[in-house]
């Protein structure tokens, strides 16, 4: 019994609600039909391209943000080989640096070395004329020492003296000063 008061109040309820909002069965459901036609209507032409467009636009920022990152990798390796270059070339610079710097204290050793030679050189020259000059210089005064002591002898004896007695007077009188 209850379910045929219900099924029967359901009936009224449903009457109410059609008087209370105006609903006619008919126009309702020429109204669900045209608005499943302009739903329809609306995905093809309208949200399908504007989907499609954003598909488009959401790939395109895809691969505009995979190139950027194979771009950041590229410029993080060129970053890398560039910092490589750069130490190479500074162990270089330093290794020529030094090796300038070796070279120079060669050189400059060998400059001393060639300088301590010709003043070697010099000083042998220096000596070697100094013992022609005194070579000279003494033969000079042997032979003026022979002739003042020649003159003497021939003044102090009265005689003129012949070269052998000449000569062997010079002899004693040289042995005399030189011993």
């Amino acid at each position: 019994m209850i379910t045929i008061l219900a099924a029967a109040g359901d009936a009224s309820v449903l009457d109410t609600i059609q008087k209370t909002f105006g609903l006619n069965t008919p126009f309702f459901i020429a109204q669900v039909i045209n608005f499943l036609l302009v739903v329809f209507i609306l995905k093809k032409f309208a949200f399908g391209p504007i989907q499609a467009m954003l598909e488009q636009r959401r790939l395109r920022i895809a691969e505009g943000e995979e190139k950027l990152k194979r771009i950041e990798k590229q410029l993080a390796e060129s970053e890398a080989t560039t910092a490589a270059a750069i130490a190479k070339a500074n162990e270089d610079a330093n290794r020529l640096i030094e090796e300038a710097k070796t070279s120079a204290a060669v050189l400059s050793e060998q400059k001393a070395q060639e300088a301590i030679a010709q003043a070697q050189q010099i000083l042998t020259k220096a000596e070697a004329a100094a013992k022609a000059d005194r070579e000279r210089i003494s033969a000079e005064i042997k032979r003026e020492f022979g002739r003042l002591v020649a003159a003497t002898a021939s003044q102090v004896t009265g005689k003129v003296l012949n070269e052998d007695d000449q000569k062997r007077i010079n002899e004693e009188a040289l042995a005399k000063v030189e011993g």
